[in-house]
């Protein structure tokens, strides 16, 4: 996987009207087609951080000409759904999103360990 050693702008917002931030570039959330590192179509890639006042930032990527990689403000909501599309849910092992991985146990796992129980019970 290419690995770009840049920085991207971080918006409020999909709108792109206010630059609130810059993070480095990552696609730590792409994963292998079978033939291509790839999130979100062909050519396209995402990454996932978090900035230091705790807010999560997607990071959009792209290959193709005359677009720009760039990133916006997401929701821990939205951050744990991004992480379990794609699968990478070793990332919750992370310091970085420690808060996510509590999230994960509680809304998810529990669910898990209660389906359990009920078919025990049955």
């Amino acid at each position: 996987m290419a690995k770009k050693e840049y920085r991207v702008n971080v918006y409020a917002d999909e709108f792109m009207e206010e630059v609130i931030a810059r993070v480095r570039y990552n696609q730590n959330l792409d994963f292998w087609d079978g033939r291509n590192w790839q999130n979100g179509g062909m050519g396209r890639h995402k990454g996932i951080t978090k900035l230091k006042d705790g807010r999560y930032v997607l990071i959009h990527g792209t290959q193709w000409q005359g677009e720009k990689d760039w990133a916006e403000i997401i929701s821990p909501e939205q951050a744990l759904q991004e992480i379990l599309k794609s699968g990478n849910t070793e990332l919750l092992e992370t310091k970085k999103f420690t808060e996510l991985k509590k999230m994960y146990e509680e809304e998810y796992l529990l669910e898990d360990e209660e389906d359990l129980e009920e078919e025990s019970l049955d």
